[in-house]
């Protein structure tokens, strides 16, 4: 799922970095075939405290009851065990700092304590059993082993064993144990076993894990895991996975029909699960089949790259080539957990693209945000999110030993000690008490619910396991400098001709936003000059046009510098091809110009040749900036271009300069760099600059 490609030529590189590229010439340091010392050797960096704890899980935690003679629902040793576990979705804040634990939606019986959705449900259930699943093989907890298999065995129950539906799942169940197949507000499907789902890819992840966990310590437990995997891969079979090898088409973009429910995020967990139960059953072809071809799938829907929007990321939706989002966002995770287990390369070259590339830019640019639709719009940030982006990292980082991976890794983690919006920890290792999320003001949901908890100790699990990546991530609690991408709204230039302001009735087109909410009718000769933001760097310029049916030939750019326009490029204002499963035909795709404006420029200005719907521009940074403080410091430089670009870093003191190339990997050695001198940031990779 590529865009076009966009070559800079050098010499528009040189003429927007000035004497820069002179200074330190352009030549990067050869490869050493010493890599050096790699960021992730745990023998040389001493561990910080053990920063797991499952206080605040385990007290979401109750029994449920396992309801003899509902058809189609039991368990393993249900009439001997007759009660299991799940976890309370949702834990309010009290104003003593105390945690009440809540249902979802309003309660519908109170005698009953019954909730319009219900107490538990088979998301956080699965996703709670992997926790406890991993606590237990890496920490050896005798109670972590007893939680995961309770919890287990409740997942299973909710897992519809024959008739139709036999294989997929009912999400939703009320605290006495009843079944809610159909919940308030309506979800889909309905009933929630009737098809495919989310909870059914979840469901697959943690019986993988779950199988490879009880393999040998409980290979009865085990075996039943395995018939219930096999029970989940026949449903899969007559839904997503039977649709292998048809694809189809979203706004002209060919894409995999046999994704589940048509996500690579809800894949992604599937593959996970896969991953560990074809690592644990590699003679299980049904299951590797599956695997394969699912990973296949996530991979299909990478797009874009250096510096072409969603810069190298895997995006979520088939349906949409315009929106990626954080959370269920472990693609690169499930890849590299599939290109192990599988020997597939080709599947790490797309996770590590993602990682090095687009996930470094999203952190100069503030961090896992819940939609870029395309530019960044819903800016809250859950962690579900960060871990995804963090158990992506460390995972590529072991599996490659690319080390700018690792120092990714801890600033990303460095989210949950204070290193986000709101400046403050968004978890307590003391309790294991975590925040619902950070608002893009800062606000703070100091509730703390199941998924919340979930993902964070899943991250503090990959981090003790790390202890180099988390003392990088514990040192690092301030958030001093993002530098990314900005956006410019076209509806606050200046015009000439025919063009008028639309602001449609909702921002949301069914697959991207409008950005602001309104955008720019513009006819033919038209113009439109867009101040660009003060201060900015030099930056590359993608424009967003609507470049489905109603447009019609290309806009003109050129930017403002002194009394000079110089030339940027054209866009489309329109791009043939079929609209497909896309939710609407307005199709929201930034454009890449091939030149970038240089630091002096002021304002851009389109002319129109034909019609256009002009939305917005990204302004992306030649090279952007994240700079992270605390006990310690870290800044990391982006190159969105193909060739290597000096960078002034302004240092009180020298300090140690490590460049990593596209895909997170090392290049040359570390060196040392003088206060106020240059480093080299490689082509479409970065460069880290720490303390000496």
């Amino acid at each position: 799922m590529r865009n076009r490609e966009v070559t800079m030529p050098r010499a528009a590189l040189a003429l927007v970095l000035g004497t820069a590229l002179a200074v330190t010439g352009a030549a990067l340091p050869a490869q050493a075939a010493n890599p050096g010392v790699n960021v992730t050797s745990e023998a040389a960096t001493p561990a910080p405290a053990k920063l797991t704890n499952l206080s605040h899980l385990d007290f979401l935690l109750d029994d449920v009851p396992l309801l003899p003679g509902v058809a189609g629902h039991t368990t393993y040793r249900a009439a001997e065990e007759p009660t299991a576990r799940a976890p309370w979705v949702y834990a309010d804040r009290q104003s003593d700092g105390s945690f009440h634990r809540v249902g979802g939606g309003p309660i519908t019986d109170a005698a009953r304590g019954w909730y319009a959705q219900g107490a538990y449900d088979a998301d956080d259930i699965s996703r709670a059993a992997v926790v406890y699943l991993r606590d237990w093989k890496q920490n050896g907890t005798a109670s972590s082993r007893t939680s995961a298999y309770e919890l287990l065995r409740s997942l299973t129950y909710l897992q519809t064993s024959e008739g139709p539906n036999s294989g997929n799942v009912v999400l939703w169940q009320q605290h006495d144990g009843t079944l809610n197949p159909s919940a308030i507000p309506k979800e889909l499907p309905d009933p929630s076993d009737s098809a495919e789902s989310f909870w059914l890819a979840r469901t697959v992840w943690a019986l993988g894990e779950g199988y490879a966990g009880f393999r040998s310590a409980d290979p009865a437990f085990a075996s039943f895991l395995a018939d219930r995997m096999h029970l989940a891969l026949g449903a899969l079979q007559r839904q997503s996975l039977g649709q292998y090898p048809q694809t189809q088409v979203a706004d002209g973009v060919t894409v995999p029909g046999w994704l589940i429910v048509g996500s690579a995020g809800a894949t992604a967990e599937a593959v996970l699960g896969l991953s560990a139960f074809v690592g644990a059953q590699p003679g299980d072809t049904t299951a590797r089949t599956a695997l394969a071809r699912y990973a296949d799938g996530v991979s299909r829907l990478q797009s874009g790259g250096i510096g072409q929007w969603p810069f190298g990321a895997l995006l979520p939706e088939a349906n949409s080539p315009t929106f990626w989002h954080a959370w269920a966002g472990m693609q690169p995770a499930a890849l590299t957990a599939a290109a192990g287990v599988l020997g597939d390369t080709r599947l790490q070259t797309a996770a590590s693209t993602d990682l090095a590339q687009f996930t470094a830019q999203l952190l100069t640019t503030g961090g896992p945000d819940n939609g870029w639709t395309p530019t960044p719009a819903d800016r809250t940030q859950i962690a579900y999110g960060v871990d995804s982006r963090l158990e992506g990292l460390v995972a590529a980082s072991d599996a490659t030993h690319a080390t700018g991976l690792a120092a990714l890794a801890g600033a990303q983690a460095a989210w949950y000690f204070g290193a986000n919006r709101a400046g403050t920890p968004a978890y307590d290792p003391a309790t294991g008490v975590c925040v619902d999320g950070i608002a893009a003001d800062g606000t703070v949901n100091r509730n703390c619910g199941a998924e919340s908890v979930i993902h964070t100790e899943l991250s503090m699990l990959a981090l003790d396991a790390h202890p180099a990546i988390a003392r990088a991530a514990t040192s690092l609690t301030r958030t001093a400098v993002t530098a990314g991408l900005t956006v410019v709204e076209a509806e606050s230039g200046t015009t000439t001709g025919p063009v008028t302001t639309v602001t449609p009735p909702s921002a949301w087109t069914g697959s991207a936003n409008w950005s602001g909410g309104a955008y720019l009718q513009a006819a033919d000769g038209s113009t439109v000059t867009i101040a660009l933001p003060a201060g900015h760097p030099a930056a590359r310029i993608l424009p967003i046009a609507d470049l489905g049916p109603g447009g019609s030939g290309t806009t003109s750019w050129t930017a403002a510098v002194g009394r000079f326009a110089l030339p940027l490029g054209h866009s489309d204002n329109v791009r043939a091809g079929e609209q497909g499963i896309a939710p609407s035909p307005v199709f929201l795709l930034p454009q890449t110009l091939p030149v970038p404006v240089p630091a002096q420029a002021t304002a851009l200005t389109a002319t129109v040749h034909g019609t256009a719907r002009l939305d917005a521009v990204i302004v992306q940074p030649v090279v952007s900036h994240l700079g992270l403080t605390g006990s310690s410091s870290l800044d990391v430089y982006v190159n969105a271009t193909k060739l290597p670009v000096p960078q002034r870093i302004d240092a009180s003191a020298p300090v140690t300069a490590t460049a990593y190339d596209f895909a997170g990997r090392l290049v040359g050695r570390s060196q040392t760099v003088g206060a106020h001198g240059f480093v080299v940031v490689p082509p479409g990779g970065f460069t880290t600059v720490s303390p000496r």
